[in-house]
């Protein structure tokens, strides 16, 4: 063979091995790219699932307290009623069921 055809095939291998290579690396940091959206993703997901439960917190407390002064608002009617010379039991008990 001639000395350019040998020229011409090692261009040629050279190339491909370079193209290889670049491909490789474009692969790995696209991989990296993802990754690194993927760990972004996940501390987004920690937090908001912190603060929801931080918000469940609140709110079962706030249900808590409002069945609190919802028994305390039945005792205190049910007081009055039992002061109330005007009421009569058995209505004021039918009344609160």
């Amino acid at each position: 063979m001639d000395t350019w055809v040998w020229i011409l095939l090692i261009v040629v291998v050279v190339v491909v091995i370079a193209a290889v290579i670049g491909m490789r690396r474009g692969r790995e940091r696209q991989l990296e790219q993802k990754r690194t959206e993927a760990s972004t993703l996940r501390e987004r997901a920690e937090m908001r699932t912190e603060q929801a439960e931080r918000s469940e917190a609140v709110a079962e407390e706030q249900v808590r307290e409002a069945r609190r002064e919802r028994e305390a608002a039945e005792a205190t009617a049910q007081r009055a009623d039992e002061l109330d010379p005007d009421v009569d039991e058995d209505a004021s008990a039918d009344d609160r069921t």
